[in-house]
């Protein structure tokens, strides 16, 4: 059955049942760790016995395949310019987590057309059954590839920092996809804390302030990940913290996450382009 959203035609195959848990992950600005969330997100599911594709919606820009040290013979620009299916591009990871790399230096991607939007997500689509989550690495900001993905996902996760200038642009992409897109519930993740203190009251701060300028907005604590050295020293290994140091704070928290988002029922409200099928 096809269906209209945002002036795209989409379809799917598979009945509910079958379907993934599509989430996004975003963030108003670069530079919060939101890839190495993800990673180490998707290797904590993966460790739950999940079955886990990460999407690097980065397009153009991509380096989640750098970020693990592998060496992709294809990336998404295959797909739009070779006709390549996602089958051919995806990276077996070692840690237990599928791959769809973005690819690097491709700025044509950055803003893609309707056709490709619709393209990328019927091949989305083709793979959904293999998995249990798809979670998409977004990039920062507002543009309309960041919007598009979000829209593409089930549930959205916001990375947020307490660096004053994460708080106000993740402010400014929910109220974006809120007020353009009507995306409403949002999961919200504190990332580079000392401790849950500060990041209880880091995502107090983002509500009350969201509470004064928008409505009929729901933002869920997801959980936080600490200020941790041993996410650097992971980063340099080019392996996941949750790999290289098991025992860690952030590794800990990572596991905690995981377990949060498994039990946490999803939302139909914001259904996802995924997820508006009878």
């Amino acid at each position: 059955m096809k269906m209209h959203r945002n002036g795209m035609d989409i379809k799917s195959s598979l009945p509910l049942s079958k379907r993934p848990r599509v989430v996004s992950i975003s963030s108003g600005k670069g530079g919060v760790g939101k890839t190495s969330f993800t990673l180490n997100l998707g290797l904590a599911l993966a460790q739950l016995g999940q079955r886990v594709q990460l999407l690097d919606g980065s397009l153009g820009l991509g380096n989640i395949d750098v970020d693990l040290g592998l060496t992709p013979t294809y990336s998404i620009n295959d797909f739009f310019n070779q006709k390549k299916r996602f089958i051919e591009i995806g990276l077996e990871d070692p840690h237990g987590i599928s791959i769809i790399p973005a690819g690097s230096g491709f700025p044509e991607l950055t803003n893609l057309d309707v056709s490709q939007r619709i393209s990328l997500l019927n091949e989305i689509d083709s793979i959904a059954e293999q998995f249990n989550f798809i979670l998409i690495d977004v990039g920062p900001g507002i543009s309309s590839n960041v919007l598009y993905f979000n829209m593409v996902a089930q549930e959205s996760i916001i990375i947020v920092t307490p660096e004053p200038t994460s708080i106000a642009n993740a402010i400014v992409l929910i109220k974006t996809l809120l007020t353009k897109h009507v995306k409403s519930y949002f999961m919200v993740l504190p990332n580079f804390v000392v401790n849950e203190n500060e990041a209880r009251e880091l995502f107090k701060k983002l509500v009350v302030t969201i509470d004064r300028y928008l409505i009929n907005v729901s933002i869920d604590y997801l959980g936080f990940v600490p200020f941790d050295n041993k996410l650097a020293a992971a980063l340099k290994k080019q392996t996941p913290v949750l790999e290289a140091y098991p025992d860690s704070p952030s590794s800990k928290s990572f596991i905690e996450i995981a377990n949060t988002l498994l039990g946490r029922p999803v939302r139909s409200k914001d259904a996802g382009l995924l997820h508006l099928f009878e």
